[in-house]
């Protein structure tokens, strides 16, 4: 691609005691472009991502974003240039209402007051919900009484309405139905088209091959290959992620 990558991973390694989560990972990551990360369960997946949001620190190696290298201490830093994680088990408060969710750690004030806009947020989330279709009975909908479905379309909205650049998705339609997660393919598919990079773990190769442009394949925390996904097929996929050809 010709535009310059938003995001640059160098040489990365994430050791853990003795032990090497992830060894020599490289990867660019444009606007607009969408890599998968395949491999199997230990394979470094999770382990990146995490990096990438702050919530680990690599042991060696450089992250740039526009450019300009970065260290995240925490994952609030990440979300403050524009990074968004959407984590297998979603993250999601199950005793709080839809918008609260939405505003979690961003809540609005009333102008002057130290008390939450709630009017102001539950408008602003009804109307992403509906823009992103997800069908919920309402904004004032607590998380525990949404099917999985829902709870999933609204963590990935709640991405959606706040990165600016970069989404991280780790297996996020691992636990839906067939209908749920054609839903979850077409929200991120708009946001390519909002020219969003993402960055998505999938174990459905079905579902990478739909979405991606590039695979990136992990084994045992090595970097086995990239590969663009309309000059591949899953045999060769499958080869680079078990070692067996």
């Amino acid at each position: 691609m010709e535009t310059q990558p938003l995001l640059e991973l160098s040489h990365i390694r994430k050791q853990f005691g003795g032990v090497v989560a992830v060894e020599d990972f490289s990867l660019d990551l444009h606007p607009g472009e969408i890599v998968a990360l395949v491999g199997d369960n230990g394979a470094g997946k999770s382990t990146l991502i995490k990096m990438i949001s702050g919530v680990y620190q690599p042991t060696d190696g450089a992250i740039r974003l526009s450019g300009e290298t970065v260290s995240f201490t925490d994952a609030s830093e990440a979300r403050a240039r524009g990074i968004e994680v959407v984590y297998q088990d979603l993250a999601l408060a199950d005793q709080q209402p839809v918008y609260m969710n939405l505003f979690l750690g961003r809540e609005k004030l009333m102008k002057g007051l130290p008390l939450l806009d709630r009017r102001s947020m539950v408008k602003e989330a009804q109307q992403l919900v509906e823009d992103l279709d997800v069908r919920i009975p309402s904004a004032k909908a607590t998380i525990r009484d949404l099917s999985g479905g829902q709870r999933q379309g609204i963590a990935i909205a709640r991405a959606t309405h706040w990165a600016k650049q970069l989404i991280l998705l780790d297996e996020p339609t691992a636990a839906l139905g067939v209908a749920e997660t054609a839903k979850v393919e077409k929200q991120i598919a708009a946001l390519k088209e909002r020219n969003v990079a993402i960055l998505i773990i999938s174990h459905s190769l079905d579902q990478v091959f739909r979405l991606s442009d590039r695979i990136c394949v992990l084994r045992r925390g090595q970097q086995i290959g990239i590969r663009e996904t309309a000059k591949t097929d899953k045999n060769e996929i499958v080869a680079m992620i078990t070692g067996v050809n």
